[in-house]
């Protein structure tokens, strides 16, 4: 694995990045309300450009959304943010072999997984109404993801 990106490899990152941040303000209503539509470039990153790629977009696109509210969780969200990175590499690995579990696998960690992951720290009566909106959002994130994802690496090159 390199360490580093060519510059077209990093504009690319970066202008995801960048869409993450306005996806960040996509919001779906939860009870935290950093459920958005910002882990979708994140996931199309890892499917599309490479896994590193996607989980830097990903964990960045956390962090927009968590921002954008304020940080509600403190810092736990960093600890989001990694999981994120954690859950889009799963999505990136699965794609390139089973695109129906790829999608299936990330909609679970976020959907489930992650709101299991923070009950501990907010209490388990909080997670049924996070798995309530995190289920349908990563539906959203990562159904479109796969599909933009499948459109990019099928594109005709000039």
């Amino acid at each position: 694995m390199k360490l580093t990106w060519p510059p077209v490899r990093l504009l690319q990152v970066a202008l995801l990045i960048a869409t993450s941040a306005v996806g960040a303000y996509l919001k779906i209503p939860s009870p935290t309300g950093t459920v958005a539509l910002d882990s979708l470039p994140g996931y199309f990153a890892a499917a599309a450009l490479g896994i590193p790629e996607g989980m830097t977009v990903g964990a960045a696109g956390h962090l927009f959304s968590a921002w954008s509210v304020g940080f509600p969780l403190g810092g736990l969200h960093l600890g989001i943010a990694l999981e994120m990175a954690a859950y889009v590499a799963v999505f990136g690995f699965l794609f390139r072999s089973s695109r129906p579990l790829a999608v299936l696998a990330a909609i679970l960690l976020n959907g489930v997984a992650g709101p299991l992951s923070v009950a501990p720290f907010l209490g388990w009566a909080a997670v049924p109404g996070l798995v309530l909106a995190l289920l349908p959002g990563s539906a959203i994130n990562v159904g479109m993801a796969a599909v933009i994802a499948l459109r990019w690496r099928g594109r005709r090159k000039p």
